[in-house]
């Protein structure tokens, strides 16, 4: 059974970087599109970014663009969020979840508590 934890998260001061990793377990990472959420308190989900099984080709949510830069290591099973310039808006669980189907992402992860200091 696939399996997915994120780590990383942390207290960081506005401005500052995380990088967020996610490691899988239970089965090939090379198989998977893998994507990021987030969610605040009180917030729906939101949707981060997401990366091809490959690498090859990542898309991110408009909050997300330009600053924030998902990554994968399949050797390694892993998959990463480079958090640059964060803002307290930023705050948030942010989740990484896995999809091998067109039915979408059905692996999720407890989550890694992300907080950026006001």
């Amino acid at each position: 059974q696939l399996q997915l934890v994120e780590s990383g998260g942390g207290l960081v001061e506005i401005g500052g970087s995380l990088k967020l990793s996610c490691v899988i377990s239970g089965g090939s990472a090379s198989t998977y599109a893998m994507a990021w959420f987030r969610q605040a308190p009180g917030e729906e989900r939101e949707f981060v970014g997401r990366i091809s099984s490959s690498g090859g080709h990542q898309y991110y949510s408009d909050s997300a663009k330009g600053r924030f830069t998902i990554s994968r290591d399949n050797s390694q099973n892993t998959v990463y969020l480079q958090m640059n310039n964060l803002k307290p808006t930023d705050t948030a669980l942010y989740y990484c979840a896995a999809s091998n189907s067109p039915a979408g992402y059905g692996v999720w992860g407890q989550g890694t508590q992300v907080t950026v200091s006001s």
